[in-house]
């Protein structure tokens, strides 16, 4: 209760801290889909340039987020950026390569080889080939993605309070520093809130953007199933009497 009386009484800095974190994940994840969606389509067509660009995609997402801001602070200070918006940025740029880029090689990849054919047949060209068939059928997994990519950045952006750049992750350093557990505890659940927000989100876009033949059904209509229609419900009570 004290928790959410603070978030209250504290509301609009909050949303303040909402919009910075939100503004730094999506232009670093925006940028990462701008470059690691074309490498990946690049890739898929070269086995060996698809094993190095993975291989030194996956070396970046190990390396610690605290190690790589470090080293970015003196790098960008020669363009008195050292901290703050642009190396928050960069850094979740890096982070969102793996799985945007390996995501969109393995789905452009695996389409089968037959409709390919079947384009190539109508006479389409590489480009008009990747616009109309491939990447509508791939969409979905590249989307899958982009919804892990932003999914793992919202929670390492909250690091970036520590080199000035702003965002919910003020909350927890002012909690630890301050020995305030409801800064604390505010910011993570907030931070897990809109994690869980952006990829419920992200997981309705992407159904909206996959073609109407690739769609599954939405999750309302799943969850309808899995209660029961009105009608199949009137038809079990029927059975039971």
């Amino acid at each position: 209760m004290e928790t959410i009386a603070f978030i209250w009484q504290n509301l609009a800095s909050i949303a303040r801290m909402t919009v910075e974190h939100i503004e730094i994940v999506g232009v670093g994840v925006g940028f990462a889909i701008l470059t690691g969606v074309p490498i990946g389509i690049a890739i898929s067509t070269n086995e060996r340039a698809a094993k190095i660009v993975l291989y030194i995609a996956s070396i970046i997402v190990t390396i610690p987020s605290v190690a790589l801001f470090g080293f970015m602070i003196p790098v960008l200070s020669i363009i008195g950026q050292g901290i703050g918006f642009l190396p928050t940025v960069i850094a979740l740029f890096f982070y969102s390569q793996l799985p945007i880029v390996r995501n969109t090689y393995a789905a452009i990849t695996n389409i089968d080889p037959a409709l390919r054919e079947a384009a190539r047949g109508m006479g389409m060209k590489t480009g008009e080939r990747l616009r109309k068939v491939e990447i509508p059928i791939a969409l979905p997994i590249i989307m899958a993605g982009v919804r892990m990519a932003v999914v793992i950045n919202v929670g390492i952006a909250a690091i970036a309070a520590y080199i000035g750049a702003g965002g919910l992750g003020k909350l927890i350093s002012r909690g630890i520093s301050q020995s305030d557990p409801r800064q604390l505890i505010a910011g993570a659940l907030l931070i897990s809130i809109l994690a869980i927000a952006a990829d419920f989100g992200l997981g309705w876009l992407q159904w909206l953007l996959t073609p109407k033949g690739l769609r599954g059904p939405s999750w309302l209509a799943r969850l309808a199933q899995r209660l029961g229609t009105p009608t199949d419900l009137g038809l079990r009570s029927q059975q039971v009497q």
